[in-house]
């Protein structure tokens, strides 16, 4: 019970820092809003960026904008509007709209829940739409959600992924990213064997868990070196009575964060002692791109405890899907009932969260499928970010799973 309540620890702790914070805000502004900016003193550039760093000294529980305002169709550039079409207590079908005439292929891009929000795939979001009509599942917080919208694990989530197809209507395409493969590769499954008008056209898994006994990570080592209670024990906390969730068993994003981190903790260190020195050289150009991509990093998403302790059992201890034991709604997902849906993967030759060979897995699940609707790809040089984000995505990935969208249509 005592872990439980690390939640709450968190929070006093944050809240006994943030006077600091406020602090730290108060003698920058004086800094950059006076004549000391320009009055050269020295060491005043070493102390604005130390307070620079103090103010960026906490993690946010909300999501950060898109800020995906336009993009360029063709020879022109539209402007792009944010557009919930469905939603419900745990996510919202969120859709870039844009100011065009002609119709697009629908593509709904399936996003993980693993301490971060939708918002991690802006970059994927923003390349796809020059070519098509963009939906995404953001999901919201957990530790935002009441008590009274009940539970929400993996089948919620494959729910989630087949009503969203359903609102999106026949011939649309699912681009799903890391961890939720494997519920796209369900819902799909569970659609075809039903005859879902709505089955995707076509199914693009990219740098996603689908049987992660092959070329085992840390994260697979860490998954199954320890019991399922213990995950319960050690990592399940309760919100805090002060948030919309109160009382909510969550996973908590910051829990998610540190471990991310700690994989590779000296580079973030270094990142930040880089962010300090262009602060205090004046290199600002260079500082926001280090801030704007650790704002995004720590932004974080609390998950519900169900479907954090779900994901790590069924996906990394039991391999359920690989094994065809996986259940929905007391029935067998089985992929072999996959005939017409065209089945693209994508793994980076560089992943140390889903190495190579976990999302080509998948080839054999969908024995039924015939050759020509088959295809992977393992992108030289990168890493697991590298597989949906970054120039390699948008020049060498993304054409790829352009062609497997309108080979489909």
């Amino acid at each position: 019970m005592l872990q439980r309540m690390m939640y709450y620890a968190y929070q006093a702790q944050d809240d006994l820092i943030d006077p600091f914070r406020v602090f730290a805000q108060s003698a920058l502004d004086v800094i950059e809003n006076s004549w000391l900016r320009k009055s050269g003193i020295p060491f005043l550039g070493n102390v604005s960026a130390a307070y620079e760093l103090m103010t960026r000294a906490r993690l946010t529980h909300h999501r950060p904008p898109y800020r995906i305002d336009k993009v360029k169709v063709g020879n022109r550039e539209v402007a792009v509007t944010e557009e919930v079409t469905y939603s419900t207590p745990f996510g919202s079908l969120l859709r870039f709209r844009k100011d065009i005439d002609i119709a697009q292929p629908k593509v709904l891009v399936v996003a993980p829940l693993s301490g971060h929000f939708a918002t991690l795939l802006r970059n994927t979001v923003q390349v796809l739409l020059a070519d098509n009509d963009v939906f995404i599942t953001d999901w919201h917080n957990a530790r935002d959600v009441p008590l009274s919208a009940g539970e929400f694990g993996m089948e919620g989530y494959i729910s989630h992924v087949i009503d969203f197809m359903e609102k999106l209507g026949p011939r649309s395409h699912i681009v799903a990213v890391c961890q939720p493969c494997v519920q796209a590769l369900a819902a799909t499954a569970i659609m075809s064997e039903d005859n879902n008008p709505a089955t995707p056209a076509s199914l693009t898994l990219m740098a996603g868990p689908i049987d992660t006994r092959l070329n085992p990570t840390k994260v697979n080592h860490l998954a199954t070196t320890k019991p399922i209670e213990w995950f319960e024990k050690n990592l399940i906390a309760l919100v805090p009575g002060r948030f919309k969730g109160g009382g909510r068993l969550v996973y908590p994003g910051f829990m998610q964060l540190t471990a991310f981190m700690s994989m590779n903790l000296d580079r973030h260190v270094k990142a930040h002692v880089e962010l300090y020195n262009s602060l205090a050289a004046g290199e600002m150009e260079k500082a926001q791109q280090t801030k704007t991509f650790y704002d995004e990093y720590f932004a974080v998403l609390d998950l519900t405890a169900e479907f954090y302790i779900e994901t790590v059992k069924l996906v990394f201890q039991d391999y359920a899907l690989a094994k065809g034991e996986l259940q929905y709604k007391g029935r067998t997902v089985n992929p072999k009932a996959i005939r017409r849906t065209t089945l693209l993967t994508v793994e980076g030759e560089r992943d140390d969260i889903c190495s190579v060979g976990q999302t080509l897995a998948a080839h054999d699940l969908c024995s039924s499928l015939k050759p020509f609707r088959k295809r992977h790809h393992l992108q030289p040089g990168v890493g697991h970010y590298g597989v949906f984000s970054g120039k390699k995505w948008e020049n060498q990935i993304y054409p790829l799973v352009r062609n497997a969208i309108l080979s489909s249509e």
